[in-house]
């Protein structure tokens, strides 16, 4: 059966977010490869991965020479840096959204590249996942939802499986004084 997967923030092609994000790669070329061969030890042909934007930026070299070489079906949730990618590669991608709701095993998920103090469903389960930030905001988790930026997640894509044991241990959605939605 396939699996399901989250990432965001690749940023293939980005000489300048090797400083921006402290990543440890030499080179925009090491990072690249770094970043496929991770990706393609955990996903396989037939699996599912869900891309929260920020693809690809920088040369010329278009999104759909990264896509090409990684395994999966990918869906984009568009990021701040997808314009190009949208426009010149839309095909190597299953859809293309800007935010999205899913459900995987039961379990509601609203996808969007940033991060939400509240989203759809949050008060009845769902999760939320998210990326832009880099890792900004791993020291201070906000219940159920989690940065599946490659920066925050060891440089490749996260399983749906590993993200349940995390949201396992996260507190629900925090409820409002007395214990009622306000509106």
């Amino acid at each position: 059966m396939p699996d399901i997967f989250f990432t965001s923030d690749t940023h293939f092609d980005h000489e300048s977010i090797i400083r921006l994000s402290k990543r440890p790669f030499q080179t925009v070329t090491d990072m690249n490869e770094a970043l496929i061969a991770n990706w393609n030890a955990v996903v396989r042909e037939h699996d599912t991965v869900w891309h929260l934007g920020d693809f690809s930026i920088g040369s010329d070299e278009p999104a759909s020479t990264f896509a090409a070489r990684l395994n999966g079906t990918i869906h984009l949730i568009q990021g701040n840096h997808d314009d190009r990618t949208v426009r010149d590669s839309a095909a190597s991608f299953a859809s293309i959204d800007m935010m999205k709701s899913i459900s995987v095993d039961s379990q509601q998920i609203f996808l969007c590249h940033y991060p939400l103090r509240e989203w759809n469903r949050a008060w009845r389960g769902s999760w939320h996942l998210f990326g832009h930030v880099h890792g900004r905001l791993d020291h201070q988790p906000r219940s159920k939802s989690l940065d599946v930026g490659v920066d925050s997640q060891t440089y490749r894509p996260v399983s749906f499986e590993e993200i349940r044991l995390v949201m396992q241990e996260r507190p629900e959605y925090p409820q409002v004084a007395g214990g009622k939605r306000r509106m």
